[in-house]
């Protein structure tokens, strides 16, 4: 496998700005953010796209929801809103092939998205 980019963020090997870690996940503000406030959520486990999730993830995936969540209501749009979003190969806008949860904040977020 290629380097990972969010693996070397894992690692310590890349600077990011980090804004929340724990034994499983990390996250950071998006370096190219689409909104006032634009934090990705990552497990700290290399799993390339949502096609590689089993059982097995549904409490990672869980977990990775609350923190995107917390972090949307600690940075004041709890209740204004935000908008969480994972993006599922080329076509749908995956970039970097380590599942990463998006969360924007911060400006009215059209529907439908794209």
């Amino acid at each position: 496998m290629s380097s990972c980019l969010f693996c070397e963020i894992v690692k310590g090997n890349l600077n990011a700005d980090l804004i929340y870690e724990d034994d499983r996940i990390v996250a950071f503000k998006d370096i190219n953010p689409q909104a006032p406030f634009h934090a990705l959520v990552i497990p700290k486990d290399h799993i390339p796209t949502l096609n590689e999730l089993d059982v097995e993830h549904a409490e990672l995936i869980g977990r990775m929801l609350i923190v995107a969540k917390d972090l949307a209501v600690d940075a004041g749009y709890g209740q204004r809103g935000y908008r969480t979003i994972f993006n599922c190969n080329s076509e749908a806008g995956q970039a970097v092939y380590h599942i990463h949860l998006h969360v924007l904040a911060g400006r009215i977020l059209g529907w439908p998205p794209g």
